[in-house]
């Protein structure tokens, strides 16, 4: 591993595995084809969270969106009884819900869960709402501010550009100590700086191996000059059969039915299409191979019909295997994967893949949860 990046948890082997809930409409057999199968219900998408949850995977990500999909913090809230191990990641859209409010929201739901809950920091523009990047990012600052205001002191007195704020703060108590683990993405040098100053989990989209090197040695060096260091994290989808050939026929096959024009319907609509962080999931498809492939086993292909992540791991389960014990070399100690469709493709990589990782609860690992012995030896420790 570079000397230059500076993690967290360097005495912990393995990483965190996730799976993804798509609320927001994000499921389908084939990109640009609806199927109302995979339709964003509550019914679909919590069996979704069920099925992550029996097979072992450590957290689940709940995005956040307002033009398709469901809401995020109430489906956390009535999926959380479902579940018995699992962590939620639920995202946050920092804005949405006034500070005070959403830290007892948070911490409500912290208690619910016996602090299986780890947050996703988001800082995109409300829906409607256009105001700058440092704006976007300032507001953030301040409500992750406020939010540790309230969970680890007797008052909440906060003075910024966004909000100004003096109250008590018993009612926003969470279960875990100090509040949940915060995961955040951003590329500008203002969501750098936000993370490197708050935030955990410094979470990255699919590019080269020597990119995601360069924003971990930058990220790290940022947190240094706070006297702090992150974790990193990977969000990227999946695409594992018996074989490579399989796995590439299956990966093309997403994207047999789409109509270039839609595709770029489709991802021009997402409420980040502008931001900085897509861009790069551009550039790098441009940089691509005729193929979709920008380096060994890393396919572009899937970011033609959506916003946000754009590229998928494809191969067998010993190169899939191979490539997330590289990234784990380099220091990435959290991963959340998703497929086409998403809850036949959990179970694939459960059963091709899964049992060859070490697995770890990141909250659990963190010593986050104390209140109360972990309800299984999965939770509490690491899986081989």
């Amino acid at each position: 591993m570079s000397n230059k990046i500076q993690i967290r948890s360097p005495h912990l082997e393995g990483a965190e595995v996730s799976w993804f809930a798509p609320i927001c409409n994000g499921d389908d057999r084939y990109l640009g084809e609806r199927n109302m199968k995979y339709k964003s219900t509550f019914e679909n998408a919590s069996e979704i969270v069920k099925t992550a949850d029996k097979n072992g995977y450590r957290n689940i990500l709940c995005p956040s969106s307002y033009l398709v999909g469901q809401d995020t913090l109430p489906f956390v809230a009535a999926v959380a009884p479902m579940t018995e191990q699992i962590n939620l990641l639920a995202a946050i859209r920092c804005g949405e819900i006034h500070p005070p409010m959403l830290a007892r929201t948070l911490a409500t739901i912290d208690h619910i869960l016996k602090g299986r809950f780890t947050i996703n920091i988001i800082s995109s523009n409300l829906p409607g709402e256009e105001i700058s990047s440092e704006d976007r990012y300032q507001k953030s600052r301040e409500v992750i501010e406020i939010l540790k205001q309230a969970w680890t002191q007797d008052e909440i007195d906060y003075q910024g550009k966004f909000y100004n704020l003096k109250l008590p703060s018993l009612p926003t108590k969470p279960y875990q100590k100090n509040g949940p683990l915060l995961y955040f993405g951003g590329y500008s040098p203002a969501a750098v700086d936000l993370c490197a100053e708050h935030c955990d989990v410094y979470l990255m989209w699919p590019e080269t191996e020597n990119n995601l090197r360069t924003l971990m040695e930058n990220m790290s060096a940022k947190a240094a000059t706070y006297g702090r260091k992150v974790d990193f994290g990977l969000r990227v989808h999946m695409v594992v059969r018996e074989t490579e050939e399989e796995a590439r026929e299956y990966a093309d096959s997403i994207i047999s039915k789409l109509d270039l024009e839609h595709g770029k319907k489709l991802r021009e609509g997402a409420l980040d299409a502008k931001s900085y962080g897509v861009s790069r999931q551009a550039e790098m498809r441009e940089k691509s191979e005729d193929d979709g492939y920008v380096e060994a086993h890393m396919w572009t292909g899937i970011g033609k019909g959506r916003s946000g992540c754009g590229a998928a791991l494809v191969g067998n389960p010993d190169q899939i295997v191979e490539k997330l014990n590289r990234y784990m070399d380099m220091g990435i100690r959290s991963f959340i994967f998703s497929g086409y469709p998403h809850n036949e493709e959990c179970e694939r990589f459960a059963k091709l893949v899964l049992p060859r990782l070490k697995t770890f609860s990141m909250p659990i690992a963190q010593g986050k949860v104390t209140d109360e012995e972990p309800s299984s030896p999965l939770a509490a420790g690491i899986r081989t």
